[in-house]
């Protein structure tokens, strides 16, 4: 079972990090699409949550400190469903249907994110570099 456990990990931070670099390498484009979403200083934005993302990303595939990288991106992923992907706002049906899929992607990464949380906080947290911040 550890190592099921490590390849979910892998899996999951697969698409993490390399959305973290595609903030990093797009940055003028997403500012754009995060300015028509209403977010104020929209560059500086996706840097940061670029930042965040690969942060995370790697806290949770090398184990340090997992668990707080893991809840780290939960919350990210939340807020980032609802500011960004409010597909409810939409009128067009080719942009709602864009918007809810990118909406459902972030909540169902960040319920991923927070499964793996309660593992790397518990017990059970095997092939990690550190222990965890939190535990239960």
């Amino acid at each position: 079972m550890d190592e099921i456990f490590l390849i979910g990990r892998i899996l999951f931070v697969y698409l993490i990090i390399g959305s973290g670099v595609g903030h990093l390498m797009a940055t003028e484009a997403m500012a754009g699409y995060a300015q028509s979403r209403g977010v104020g200083n929209a560059k500086l934005m996706v840097q940061v949550s670029g930042i965040a993302l690969i942060a995370g990303g790697v806290s949770v595939l090398l184990g340090i400190w997992g668990d707080i990288g893991s809840l780290g991106l939960a919350i990210l992923l939340v807020i980032t469903a609802v500011m960004m992907h409010a597909f409810w706002k939409e009128t067009d049906p080719q942009a709602k249907q864009m918007e809810m899929v990118a909406f459902n992607k972030d909540i169902a990464l960040a319920g991923s994110a927070l499964v793996i949380f309660s593992i790397l906080s518990s017990d059970f947290a095997p092939y990690t570099l550190t222990g965890a911040l939190i535990s239960w």
